[in-house]
């Protein structure tokens, strides 16, 4: 229009009439980027602005040598050098091409002309640079208005920085000024609206992923024929279009989605309104973040028990070694103590004691049923607790398979709850001198295991690889326990070492099962003062005399041949209880007290060997169809004595004899046979405890 009307004003005024050319007519079609200023200047006011005619050759010898045309159409480059030069030089100007071609005699036709040139630059994309000649430029006049700055732009679509030219002078003027100051504003080219829609769109898809079918990308509905649907493999779609597309792939068809193998069979409708997964993944990462903290809180308390039990360990140990420091110095300080002296007078001692048969005696006190369905196998005492346990299979065999051990209380002498351990039967039960309610057992399902009474779990379970048939702690470190196997090997391990075992003793003799294990401890006695393990089989017994924390020196024991039973020891007189089967030549079941001994060492080459003698013997019934277990403890009247409990079947009674005399003190009747027998004290009173098949029977001394 612009153009038009300076046609229209050359006519008028006399001047040349041309015709608009083509390409800028074309170009007027794109609508320009314009940035937005204000509106304080209108048109008829920029019409109004006085000229000054006399300064009209210097502008145009000005525009003449500052500006360059380059031939070669393209989009309009604006560099930093040359928006560094607008922005120290306001009254700047840029010139266009076209003003170049107005004639010079006609100052009114070339005020006229400069807005159609305007144009004509803008539509036509030459580009239009500033030289750097213009450093050298004169400043214009006080009396004279300041040129209006243009940055030149084109309306291509992807120019790096372009703003168009106005269409008018006015907006030519105000396009280069910003609020504030002669300063380029970058971000006036963009338009707020068209940076938000690429946003408000990306949020409508977000909301709409789920609500649309992702083969027809239309939103599936809640009925009709393209309601929701889904596969086997949790896909959805919409019903025609699954449909279609299963059946269009025959029998190959697989999911659109994940590739897996999809049949019209396959296809289920889903019955819901509006479809939303609720995002629970923090939910599970807390979750698995409190069950791994529990873990290491398990781990914690299991590794801060461990510790206290090494502590207790340690603390016991220094006791004890200080306890046999001083009974060395006390033996020592005794003039003319020497081995067959000491070794004489403790056997000639204890064969000339007599018992008092006034002294006391065992009266029954309660019998406590233990399993009414039988399977009770062997009884062991727990100090700290103040209880017994005697082993038995699980009493709810369905909830609860497997063997255990059922706490008697020897307070009320109540059976107060049932302990569950192993799997198979139980054939061994010891405690430690730690009075830390660690309970050791053994059993057929090829495992040993370390439970605790305080808190009635298993803490520690080692896999031996055959049945064991009994097992004991090591009375000079609690951290060694030994385990008697069925192939007449013992294991050694460590309680520090959860792995494996740290030692396996080998059978000297037969492989017959290990059915005892009991270990002495070292003692100030000049008879016999080295500790070991006692293992008795079948076929014998063997001392494994410890020299240090993992070596052992064996040592046969000078016993009978076949149907040895059982072997236990009584560790402060240094003497141990062997029991034999009957057999043709002695048809009665045998009870040899024996004393054990050292031979002390003759010269460097011989090392010193260790062995036993018989003491007293004690004859019982003729039947012993099992392996039982007996007992030998220092007498609860005092003075010295001794006393030997074993269980006889022919009568199904405990017999009890004076370990001096050899006569038999009490016969204490029982309705099933004795399988194992445990003294005890409680309240400072004496009791002993015989356990049956099912019920386990307690009596008190008085």
């Amino acid at each position: 229009m612009e153009v038009m009307e300076a046609m229209e004003v050359d006519l008028q005024l006399g001047g040349p009439s041309r015709e608009p050319e083509p390409d800028v007519v074309a170009d007027q079609v794109v609508l320009p980027i314009v940035i937005p200023d204000s509106d304080s200047e209108t048109e008829d006011e920029a019409d109004a602005a006085p000229c000054d005619p006399p300064r009209l050759p210097n502008t145009w010898a000005f525009s003449q040598n500052r500006v360059r045309v380059e031939g070669h159409i393209g989009p309009t480059v604006t560099t930093a050098a040359t928006l560094s030069q607008q922005r120290a030089r306001p009254g700047l100007s840029e010139h266009y091409s076209t003003q170049t071609a107005a004639r010079a005699s006609s100052f009114l036709d070339f005020l006229l002309r400069v807005p159609a040139a305007n144009q004509a630059e803008g539509d036509s994309g030459s580009t239009t640079e500033v030289s750097e000649s213009e450093d050298e430029a004169d400043p214009p006049g006080p009396g004279a208005d300041p040129p209006n700055p243009a940055v030149p732009s084109s309306p291509r679509p992807n120019p790096p920085v372009a703003v168009t030219p106005p269409q008018d002078s006015n907006a030519t003027t105000e396009a280069a000024r910003t609020v504030t100051g002669n300063q380029v504003n970058p971000e006036g080219a963009s338009d707020p609206l068209a940076s938000s829609a690429p946003a408000l769109r990306l949020s409508q898809g977000d909301e709409g992923e789920g609500e649309t079918c992702s083969i027809c990308f239309e939103p599936w509905t809640t009925s009709g024929e393209h309601r929701l649907a889904t596969l086997r493999c949790g896909h959805l779609f919409g019903y025609t279009c699954i449909n279609r597309w299963v059946k269009g792939q025959g029998q190959g068809a697989k999911c659109p989605q994940c590739n897996k193998k999809a049949k019209r069979a396959d296809i289920v409708l889903l019955y819901a309104r509006n479809l939303r997964a609720l995002d629970n993944t923090e939910q599970e990462r807390m979750k698995r973040s409190l069950e791994k903290e529990h873990s290491l809180r398990r781990k914690a308390e299991l590794e801060s028990a461990q510790c206290r039990l090494q502590l207790q360990v340690m603390t016991d140990e220094c006791g004890k070694l200080r306890k046999q420091l001083q009974e060395l110095k006390t033996l020592m300080a005794q003039p003319g103590c020497g081995p067959s002296q000491s070794s004489g007078a403790s056997l000639s001692g204890l064969s000339q004691r007599q018992y008092n048969t006034q002294g006391g005696h065992y009266v029954f006190s309660k019998a406590v049923l233990v399993s009414q369905a039988g399977g009770c196998r062997v009884l062991s005492y727990c100090e700290p607790l103040s209880c017994l346990l005697a082993s038995q299979p699980s009493p709810h065999t369905t909830l609860v398979p497997g063997c255990g051990v059922k706490k008697v209380s020897t307070v009320n002498l109540k059976a107060c709850q049932y302990v569950p351990i192993h799997v198979k039967q139980i054939r061994g039960l010891a405690f430690n001198r730690q009075a830390d309610s660690l309970l050791l057992s053994a059993a057929l399902d090829n495992t040993i295991k370390l439970t605790s009474l305080m808190t009635n779990t298993v803490v520690q379970t080692y896999n031996t690889g055959k049945p064991v048939w009994s097992c004991c702690w090591c009375l000079d470190n609690n951290n060694y326990v030994y385990a008697g196997l069925s192939n007449g090997s013992v294991l050694v391990y460590d309680t520090r070492d959860t792995s494996t075992h740290v030692q396996e003793l080998q059978p000297l003799l037969s492989r017959c099962p290990v059915a005892s294990l009991s270990y002495v401890p070292r003692a100030a006695s000049s008879s016999f003062p080295c500790g070991g393990l006692i293992a008795g089989s079948l076929d014998g017994g063997c001392f494994w005399e410890q020299v240090d924390g993992t070596t052992y020196r064996p040592h046969m024991l000078p016993l009978e041949t076949g149907g040895c039973t059982d072997i236990q020891v009584q560790p402060e007189s240094r003497h141990c209880l062997v029991t034999y089967r009957p057999v043709r030549s002695k048809p009665s079941l045998r009870c040899v007290l024996m004393e054990l001994n050292r031979t002390p060492q003759q010269d460097a080459a011989q090392e010193p060997s260790c062995s036993c003698n018989p003491v007293q013997t004690f004859s019982a019934g003729s039947s012993c169809k099992l392996l039982t277990k007996n007992a030998v403890f220092r007498s609860p009247a005092g003075e010295g004595s001794t006393l030997v409990c074993a269980g006889d079947e022919a009568t199904n009674s405990t017999m009890v004899w004076d370990a001096g005399s050899g006569n038999l003190i009490q016969k204490l009747s029982a309705d099933l046979p004795v399988l194992d027998i445990c003294p005890f004290e409680v309240n400072q009173g004496s009791y002993l405890a015989s356990l049956t098949e099912k019920m386990l029977k307690i009596y008190k001394w008085e």
